[in-house]
């Protein structure tokens, strides 16, 4: 396995080109965690080529869910980091409002994986009043974790977080208490879609932006220039919001500013 492992082989490029062509995933803009990942779990499938790697890959969903799971750790709850998630609702959110001087704020959830960060922005929606007609917009390169939020199903420990009055107003629970289901009304206030946010155009005019526990995985030039499209596709006054764990070195340049911690704004 010893030439497997380099990171630089041959042959190992040429996965890296195949891959991208058919999920649209560069492995060269993340940094080498994630290379380790690939061979970790080529190890785990004992896998001995990469065209065995990718052809596994290739023709097998419930693999590629795996592959895909195990590089991005598509793992969250509900109001993750919650105090984050109360100043969106209780200083943030009506800030907006009041100046844009309207109810209808666009919202984005970057690398919403498997539904629970754009749930939650729906849920702050739904409480502050928001317009239901425009929707938070949940985007993900994984169409496999899209297909899981949009069921909408949860473990009753990915909520946690979420308020009891919020859990019994905008849930139902199945299975004995042991799943809720996201009701109808958040739900209709999120919309899906497919984003590859290495190559895919942004848009513009967001009033809050989440892109949480998603960029790290970069290298530093490939966050940089993701810094710089978020920046843009923010409308003047708006926020973006990063992880816990992030922070944006070279914000002034960008022309951020920041408003708290892990929260940037564009004046």
């Amino acid at each position: 396995m010893e030439e497997l492992n380099q990171y630089n082989s041959p042959e190992y490029e040429t996965f890296k080109q195949k891959l991208r062509k058919i999920i649209g995933l560069d492995l060269n803009s993340y940094k080498n965690q994630i290379h380790r990942r690939v061979h970790m779990l080529m190890d785990r499938w004992n896998v001995k080529t990469y065209d065995e790697y990718f052809n596994t890959i290739k023709n097998d969903d419930r693999k590629l869910r795996e592959f895909l799971d195990h590089l991005t750790i598509n793992v969250s709850e509900f109001f993750r980091n919650d105090n984050q998630w109360w100043k969106l609702r209780d200083q943030i959110i009506p800030e907006l409002i009041k100046k844009r001087g309207h109810k209808r704020l666009k919202l984005w959830s970057a690398g919403c994986a498997t539904g629970e960060e754009p749930y939650s922005l729906a849920i702050l929606s739904a409480v502050c009043g928001l317009d239901a007609t425009t929707p938070v917009l949940a985007a993900d390169i994984d169409q496999g974790a899209i297909a899981i939020a949009q069921k909408g199903v949860y473990l009753k420990r990915q909520l946690l977080n979420v308020p009891p009055e919020y859990l019994s107003k905008y849930f139902t629970t199945r299975d004995g208490g042991e799943t809720y289901e996201v009701n109808a009304e958040i739900r209709r206030r999120v919309t899906f879609k497919r984003f590859n946010m290495i190559d895919d155009p942004f848009g513009s005019g967001f009033d809050v932006i989440l892109c949480r526990n998603v960029v790290i995985y970069f290298t530093a030039e490939t966050k940089s220039l993701l810094y710089v499209k978020f920046f843009n596709a923010l409308a003047p006054g708006g926020y973006f919001l990063v992880g816990s764990t992030e922070q944006i070195f070279d914000y002034k340049k960008m022309g951020f500013e920041m408003a708290g911690p892990f929260l940037y704004t564009r004046k």
